[in-house]
């Protein structure tokens, strides 16, 4: 039996084509499944790489928040601290201004020394004629008290003697530059100055010597009486007034400018008038009928200024007034102008000795 020869070439046409097709198909599935794979894939990567932007978003977001909130908290904190630079600057400028004026006065400061020491010597003896000068208020009594008493050629009489006492910041010295010290030592030291505690030591000498109705009013930019609740009433001339006109005479601290309107008035507001008055004072007024509230450069014309106003305006001629002048350095036309105030009054003028009374 003879064998078949076989020929390659003998498939036919459809059969590879079927077969062609078929790898075709085949390559095209693998293809497709590899494809999806790596579709699926890349939209993983995409949705991981979307929600790790959108948190990066968020978080920008918040830090921007964060920065807002920093950047409005520093705005005010600078606001704070511009303020407080020009206070501090504000400060400097006082402080500078304090160190220039203790550096003008301190050699005053050094030369005051021994005024100081001659103070202090005159305060005790002061406090050793207190309680002679309270024993002598007990018992004195009669024509020999008050109505027939001479200050240095002035007659201290009459029904009715008011005082009024200037208690501007110019009382605490003798000298401009001795009143700016002490007007910014404590009160206690205030008090304790050798001019003002001649003034009281004055009016309570002139107190133990008169048996008439008193009042005491003290003056700087305002009046008020040393006796609480007693304007505008006459004090009977008892121990116990005199006392406690002197004790709060005493307690007083002089302060602020002064204004003799302040002062005249407060003679027309007592009823019935007075019989004589009593002006205790150091110089020319230095604030006039309208009280400045911000202090102001006051040269001597404009002192005089004050002066002849309220002497024109407010001054009454027909009751008698003495003048005690504790001269002020720097201030020449001051006794003219109150020997005058005290000629057209009938009154007297006395510049005491610093060591008066005795």
């Amino acid at each position: 039996m003879a064998r078949r020869q076989f020929n390659v070439f003998n498939l036919s046409f459809l059969d590879v084509m079927a077969c062609g097709f078929g790898a075709i198909i085949l390559f095209f599935m693998i293809i497709n499944s590899q494809v999806k794979s790596r579709s699926n894939q890349a939209a993983e990567d995409l949705r991981s790489q979307t929600e790790f932007l959108e948190q990066e978003i968020s978080d920008f977001q918040k830090r921007l928040i964060k920065i807002k909130n920093t950047l409005e908290k520093t705005e005010d904190e600078n606001s704070v601290i511009e303020g407080s630079i020009q206070e501090l600057l504000e400060k400097i400028k006082e402080l500078k201004e304090e160190m220039s004026f203790y550096e003008n006065n301190s050699l005053a400061s050094l030369e005051s020394i021994e005024q100081l020491q001659i103070d202090i010597k005159l305060l005790e003896e002061s406090n050793k004629r207190y309680q002679k000068d309270r024993d002598n208020i007990a018992t004195c009594k009669g024509d020999n008290c008050g109505r027939k008493q001479f200050v240095s050629g002035c007659k201290v009489n009459g029904r009715r003697v008011l005082f009024l006492v200037d208690s501007s910041t110019s009382m605490l010295g003798y000298t401009y530059v001795n009143a700016l010290r002490l007007s910014i030592f404590p009160d206690q030291r205030k008090k304790q100055s050798a001019k003002w505690n001649q003034v009281i030591k004055g009016i309570r000498w002139l107190l133990t010597k008169l048996d008439s109705d008193f009042q005491i009013y003290v003056f700087n930019e305002q009046a008020w009486s040393v006796i609480e609740n007693s304007e505008g009433q006459w004090l009977a001339a008892n121990n116990e007034n005199k006392l406690n006109a002197i004790n709060n005479l005493a307690a007083t601290i002089p302060q602020k400018g002064n204004s003799l309107h302040t002062a005249f008035e407060v003679i027309d507001s007592i009823e019935p008038q007075p019989d004589l008055v009593i002006l205790f004072t150091d110089g020319l007024p230095t604030q006039g009928r309208r009280i400045l509230s911000e202090p102001t450069e006051v040269n001597q014309d404009t002192r005089l200024k004050y002066f002849d106003d309220a002497y024109k305006r407010d001054f009454s001629p027909s009751i008698p007034m003495n003048v005690f002048l504790l001269p002020l350095d720097g201030d020449p036309y001051a006794a003219t102008k109150y020997i005058k105030l005290a000629q057209a009054s009938n009154g007297c003028y006395v510049t005491p000795a610093r060591d008066w009374p005795l």
